[in-house]
C-alpha cells in the first residue's frame, strides 16, 4: 500500500479547517470595527446606518425665522377735486375762451387793495393779496429785486373799455381771468419791460418764472403754449391757484390750467 494516497484528505481537512479560523476572524474584525465606529458616533453598537439618518432628521439644525417685510408705504394722490373748476369763487376756477365766467359779470365779494408798490391801485381777493405780498417781499430779501403792480382786478364794465378785438392779446369781458380777482400782472418797479415780452428775460421776469409756485401762483400763459390758451407769452401775467395745485403743477412739469384738468385747447372763441 502506497504511503502517499491519504495527504489529499488530510490536506483539505487542514484547508477547511484553515478557511473557518479565518472567516471567524474576519467576522470578529468586522464586529470590532462596528462597535468603535457605533460608539465613535454615538449610536448603539450594531445599529444601522438608517438609524442615524432617522434620528437626525428627528432633530434638525433650527433656522433663523424669515425677517418680516415692511408695511407697504401709500404714495399720496394728488386731489383733483379738492376745488371745483367751474365755480367763479374757487381758486381753481379755469377761465378760456371756451369758458366764460358763469355769471359773466361775475365780482369778488372779498376784494381788498393789496399794499404793493403799483402803477394803478390793485385790488385782489384777501387769499391772493397775502400770497402777493409774501412773493413780493422774498424777492426782495432774496434776490434784492424790487417788483410792482401793473394791473390786478378789472371789473366786466372795465374790460369792455381795455378789449380792443386783438383776441390773442387781450380777453373779452366775461372771458378775463383778471375778473376773478386772482391775477396781477407783475413788472420792476423800475418800469424796465413793463407788459412787454421782454420782461420775462430780465432779472424779475426770470425771478418770478422760478419762485412763483412757492407762494401759489403759476405764470398763465407760457410761450410754447398759445395753442392751448389762445394767448400769446405774457411773462408778467401770474395767476393764484394756491401752493398745492402750484406746486404740483411745477413738480409734473404742467404749465397750463386746461393740460392739468384734462380740457380742451380754447385757441378760439365759441361764435
Amino acid at each position: 500500500m502506497s504511503e502517499s494516497s491519504p495527504r489529499p484528505v488530510v490536506s483539505e481537512a487542514v484547508h477547511r479547517r484553515r478557511m473557518i479560523v479565518a472567516l471567524a476572524l474576519t467576522a470578529a474584525l468586522i464586529g470590532i470595527a462596528a462597535f468603535v465606529v457605533g460608539a465613535a458616533s454615538g449610536a448603539p453598537a450594531g445599529a444601522s446606518p438608517s438609524g442615524a439618518k432617522g434620528a437626525a432628521s428627528e432633530t434638525p439644525t433650527p433656522r433663523p425665522a424669515p425677517e418680516t417685510a415692511p408695511p407697504a408705504q401709500s404714495v399720496p394722490v394728488f386731489d383733483m377735486t379738492a376745488h371745483s373748476i367751474d365755480d367763479p369763487d374757487s381758486i381753481w376756477v379755469v377761465v378760456d375762451k371756451l369758458r366764460p365766467l358763469d355769471p359773466q359779470d361775475y365780482e369778488p365779494a372779498d376784494l381788498v387793495e393789496v399794499p404793493v408798490a403799483h402803477t394803478w391801485e390793485p385790488l385782489m381777493r384777501q387769499e391772493a393779496s397775502d400770497a402777493i405780498v409774501a412773493m413780493f417781499d422774498a424777492a426782495s430779501s432774496e434776490a434784492g429785486l424790487a417788483l410792482a403792480s401793473n394791473s390786478a382786478y378789472r371789473s366786466y364794465s372795465t374790460q369792455e373799455e381795455i378789449y380792443d378785438g386783438d383776441d390773442t392779446l387781450t380777453a373779452r369781458p366775461g372771458y378775463s381771468e383778471h375778473q376773478t380777482g386772482l391775477v396781477m400782472d407783475i413788472g420792476a418797479e423800475s418800469g424796465d419791460c413793463s407788459l412787454d415780452a421782454c420782461f420775462g428775460d430780465t432779472d424779475e421776469g426770470i425771478w418770478l418764472r422760478d419762485n412763483a409756485y412757492r407762494f401759489g401762483f403759476i405764470l398763465r400763459y407760457p410761450a410754447d403754449k398759445m395753442e392751448v390758451t389762445g394767448y400769446e407769452y405774457e411773462p408778467w401775467h401770474f395767476r393764484y391757484v394756491g401752493v398745492d395745485l402750484s406746486t404740483e403743477m411745477h413738480d409734473r412739469g404742467i404749465t397750463t390750467l386746461e393740460e392739468f384738468f384734462g380740457l380742451p385747447a380754447a385757441p378760439e372763441y365759441q361764435e
